[in-house]
């Protein structure tokens, strides 16, 4: 499913109201894109948000880097990839996006902690599920 150095992929398409005035993405709306992104890559690998969050279990963001390379316009095709490693107690996605061409479009690292009933925790109960798409980190 996914393209070399990644372990999955979303095709997506730059929507009329994520423009601003001067007719590119707002640099806001990229980090919806990335946080739709593991969304979907969690239902992939079977764990949707909803289903952690009935469980107690509570993803947050801890930070995020973010690198605008290539702007995008209304209608643009975009292909949003995503891989994962753990740095401690925190689970670091390695997530990039693309022009269907391979123009570098965002290059980010998103690092996330784990809250289980409101505690934050070292994770371990993502790790179990996720273990088998965690790479080292580079």
């Amino acid at each position: 499913m996914a393209s070399e150095g990644y372990i999955f992929e979303l095709p997506m398409k730059v929507r009329d109201y994520e423009v601003d005035s001067e007719g590119i993405v707002n640099n806001a709306v990229y980090l919806h894109y990335l946080e739709h992104t593991r969304h979907e890559f969690c239902e992939w690998a079977g764990m949707s948000f909803r289903e952690m969050h009935s469980k107690g279990i509570d993803p947050v963001l801890s930070k995020v880097e973010i690198e605008y390379k290539t702007p995008l316009g209304l209608g643009a095709s975009m292909i949003s990839k995503l891989n994962i490693a753990r740095k401690g107690p925190l689970f670091v996605f390695i997530q990039d996006i693309y022009t269907p061409d391979g123009r570098l479009v965002v290059k980010a690292k998103v690092k996330v902690a784990t809250l289980v009933n409101g505690q934050l925790t070292r994770g371990e109960e993502l790790f179990k599920h996720f273990a088998k798409y965690i790479n080292p980190e580079k």
